[in-house]
């Protein structure tokens, strides 16, 4: 009998979130040495490793995927990865990959990554007009964007950005990010961009929210409950909500339930009613009413669309 494949490595739950500045980048974990490098990083890294968790950082992230498959995560979208997959998250997103089909011993490269920062970009092009075209480019990244068909062309970009020093370094990630901001195949994936808070307490107790969230999506959640569990009071909780993510409670966990549904309807055979109440909605009107307010159209026109928009891509 064929052997069975080897189960995923068990990962400990991970109770905080951690911000990327807080941790230690080291050339052991795939980092360039920091000597070596100026405004862009490159990295590369296997799975499992230390790397992998939900995380923020203040920098940009071009994340290509080159081996395994599994679930990625960003903002409030979960999805599928697979080998090709290119995404660009936005400073502040939080985002990790997990891999479902890790063998035994792991696999030794999976991500490839640039990492470059916001203000000296946006301040160039104030004085550099060229450079004000990547703009709009930046600013969808805030939801994080997925590219398609482009994983080839990214794959020899990230090359040639990881062998070249100074200018050079410079010129070809200009012509990476010329190239993303030229393609129109690509989907935003966070419904709700989760704000910079004021201190590290606060962005644990936002993402203490969320993750409560995303792990209980069809179990009630009202923001009585949870204002409760963080010691405040509703009014306060509803105040400090919106300042952290910009959106209501309800809001958020409509948008959250919503984007959930759209996973289900282009990855499964399900009937609308049942996704309908897998998600968390209590009727179908009222999830019907919601889902055209947030994605702009019924539940079963997005089917369609995302059926002819997936059929024959090549990531």
């Amino acid at each position: 009998m064929p052997a069975k494949p080897a189960r995923p490595r068990a990962v400990p739950r991970q109770l905080k979130p951690e911000l990327e500045h807080d941790y230690a980048r080291s050339p052991d974990l795939g980092y360039e040495s920091p000597g070596d490098v100026g405004l862009i990083r490159c990295l590369e890294h296997g799975f499992p490793t230390p790397l992998a968790r939900w995380h923020y950082h203040d920098e940009y992230e071009l994340h290509l995927i080159t081996s395994t498959s599994g679930k990625v995560f960003v903002g409030d979208w979960i999805g599928q990865f697979q080998p090709g997959q290119l995404v660009l998250t936005g400073p502040r997103l939080p985002h990790n990959w997990v891999s479902m089909d890790v063998p035994e011993g792991g696999v030794p490269l999976r991500d490839l990554v640039i990492q470059f920062p916001h203000e000296p970009l946006v301040r160039a092009a104030e004085t550099i007009p060229e450079l004000a075209e990547l703009l709009p480019l930046l600013e969808r990244a805030r939801h994080g964007i997925e590219f398609f068909g482009i994983s080839d062309r990214a794959q020899a970009h990230w090359q040639r950005v990881k062998a070249s020093r100074g200018l050079r370094r410079f010129t070809e990630f200009c012509t990476f990010l010329c190239d993303l901001s030229a393609c129109t195949d690509y989907r935003l994936l966070s419904n709700v961009q989760l704000q910079s808070v004021d201190d590290d307490h606060s962005l644990d107790q936002i993402d203490a929210v969320v993750m409560r969230l995303t792990d209980n999506l069809a179990q009630p959640i009202s923001a009585a409950d949870v204002a409760a569990e963080l010691g405040m009071s509703e009014s306060r909780f509803s105040r400090f909500f919106r300042r952290a993510t910009g959106n209501t409670f309800t809001d958020f966990v409509n948008r959250v339930r919503i984007n959930r549904a759209c996973q289900l309807l282009m990855e499964s055979d399900r009937l609308i009613t049942h996704i309908c109440y897998e998600v968390g909605f209590n009727n179908v009107a009222n999830f019907n009413r919601r889902f055209l307010e947030i994605k702009g159209m019924t539940p079963s026109e997005f089917r369609k669309q995302a059926d002819n928009r997936f059929s024959g891509s090549s990531v």
